[in-house]
């Protein structure tokens, strides 16, 4: 196992353009998970472009020390599970057509956004996928965008009152030993 500085020069000298950090790779996740979760618009090769962040993420995993894993895996997850509410799972057929789809422990690859606009709208279409319109989609369904009706009151400033339900979650999540993304 190594430290974060020596996994990014490690897959640096492996062919990735630069030596990330973790930090950079996640936001740059978070970033991608937002921008599906909203509608992307930008072009196919773009988009598989941008899920190589993921890719870097994945591969730093399985040389990170423990404690550094344990330290972001919680924050992955979570943007896992939006990217999943946020894309359809169609074993990687559609983004097929466009880019060579990586072996099956790169899940991410196997899915495509739910809602299709712009040129990957048009392109991911062309190759049979089906999904949601961007003038059809309701702005407030959690399953869309993959926050909660607290997660939006939260953003716009509202109070929100901590269920027992919410404070049982996170009391969980504490004490779960933390699995590798």
């Amino acid at each position: 196992m190594a430290t974060e500085t020596e996994v990014g020069e490690l897959l640096h000298q492996r062919g990735w353009r630069t030596a990330f950090t973790v930090a950079e790779r996640v936001n740059a996740w978070a970033a991608l998970v937002s921008t599906i979760e909203r509608g992307y618009g930008d072009y196919i090769h773009e988009y598989t472009n941008d899920l190589y962040c993921r890719n870097w993420l994945h591969e730093a995993w399985l040389l990170l020390d423990d404690h550094i894993v344990q330290l972001w895996t919680p924050q992955i997850k979570a943007l896992d599970d939006r990217y999943k509410a946020a894309t359809i799972e169609d074993d990687g057929i559609a983004l097929d057509h466009f880019h060579r789809i990586p072996g099956p422990d790169l899940w991410w690859w196997r899915r495509h956004p739910r809602i299709l606009t712009g040129d990957l709208g048009r392109s991911l279409r062309a190759a049979g996928a089906i999904g949601t319109d961007p003038d059809t989609a309701c702005p407030s369904a959690s399953r869309h965008y993959g926050t909660t009706l607290s997660q939006q009151q939260a953003k716009s400033g509202q109070s929100v009152p901590e269920t027992q339900v919410e404070k049982g979650r996170a009391r969980a999540s504490e004490s779960d030993p933390p699995s590798r993304p």
